[in-house]
């Protein structure tokens, strides 16, 4: 009698597993921070960091003036900080830049002598 009470089956059917409701909300919640990341990438202006053949360039400064260049070249991303007395040396100057209302940045070279 204790046999068919125990039964000969003491597998557990794959619906009453509480794994699989956890790997199922890790999954979901990949998919969710892949869609964050390319809806911050989008709001920012840099989705060109996700297309292997564009080239992008970035400067982040600090608050403590250090700035740093950052450049993505096809797949190579490199990143160069960049200190006042590197940035500072005698050059010919080669044009000049406005910043409109909009924000949007305008560069007018000079013409050649």
């Amino acid at each position: 009698m204790k046999r068919r009470l125990l039964g000969s089956d003491n597998s557990v059917p794959e619906a009453d597993d509480p794994m699989l409701a956890v790997i199922n909300l890790i999954d979901i919640f990949l998919v969710f921070i892949v869609a964050v990341l390319i809806s911050f990438l989008s709001a920012i202006g840099l989705q060109d960091l996700l297309d292997k053949s564009s080239e992008v360039s970035v400067i982040k400064k600090s608050a403590d003036g250090e700035m740093t260049l950052i450049t993505k070249k096809a797949e190579k991303i490199e990143a160069v900080k960049i200190t006042r007395s590197e940035a500072e040396g005698k050059g010919t100057r080669l044009g000049v830049a406005y910043q409109l209302e909009d924000g949007t940045m305008v560069y007018l070279p000079d013409e050649g002598e």
